[in-house]
């Protein structure tokens, strides 16, 4: 039996990798070749780039850099932030990317998602869902890098794009973003039980048991930023990831 994806989430900046907490005050990590390369050598399972900045800056992908990465990257990769439209998509696919995830163009844009699955199927289609409580314990659905409240419920938004042929669902937490104290378990039984498509779950993982809590509450695979970049309490940066043993013990 194929046991779940375990996926290190990183966020491009700037041309550099940053990790944040809570979507504020990005840490610089490293050049992102060097990074895919430790990966490659640790042999995981999938990567996500996300860049921060792109959508805020009205600007595409940077494409000559993304070529880059998937030319030394040996595992599937996915690719959020900046796309626009049918153009970009087919660009970053050209390059290598394996599969487009969309956020805030989700929502602005959201017959974009058919015609994407209709081109490239769903599979390839991932929606990014920021998800955030308000201080009545609401979750609400966030664009731009966290910056923007759309009110959408997320559990609903899910469904839609699941409608439209959405293949996955990427949940982030901006509460438990970089916090490494354990995902919000709620959150994930609430999004995986309304959907039929993989739920990945991310935001706030710090150690393999809470990778084997994310999948136990329903998540078809479970990713994560500052434990496979940071080590210690002092967050030194240190490139990680579990050994194949210890995922499958952890993560049956």
């Amino acid at each position: 039996m194929i046991r779940p994806r375990v996926i290190p989430c990183l966020l491009l900046k700037n041309e550099g990798l940053v990790k944040t907490v809570k979507f504020k005050d990005p840490k610089y990590l490293g050049d992102p070749i060097n990074i895919v390369r430790i990966f490659n050598d640790k042999e995981v399972d999938e990567l996500i780039f996300l860049d921060i900045t792109a959508t805020n800056e009205n600007r595409r992908p940077n494409f000559t850099l993304l070529e880059k990465i998937t030319s030394e990257c040996f595992m599937p990769l996915g690719y959020g932030g900046g796309i626009r439209d049918m153009d970009d998509i087919k660009q970053l696919l050209k390059i290598g990317v394996e599969k487009i995830v969309l956020n805030t163009t989700a929502v602005q844009n959201p017959s974009l998602i058919r015609e994407a699955a209709n081109y490239a199927g769903s599979q390839a289609v991932v929606i990014s869902v920021d998800i955030k409580k308000s201080l009545f314990g609401k979750y609400e659905t966030y664009i731009q890098s966290g910056k923007k409240n759309t009110k959408l419920d997320p559990v609903n938004f899910a469904v839609e794009m699941e409608k439209q042929g959405a293949g996955e669902i990427f949940i982030n937490s901006i509460d438990h973003d970089g916090t490494m104290q354990g995902y919000d378990v709620e959150l994930i039984k609430r999004m995986s039980s309304a959907i039929n498509i993989p739920l990945v779950a991310c935001g706030g993982a710090g150690n393999i048991q809470h990778l084997s809590e994310a999948i136990q509450a329903g998540a078809s695979a479970a990713s994560a930023g500052s434990m496979f970049v940071f080590q210690g309490p002092l967050r030194g940066v240190l490139i990680s990831y579990p050994t194949q043993e210890e995922l499958r013990k952890a993560i049956p």
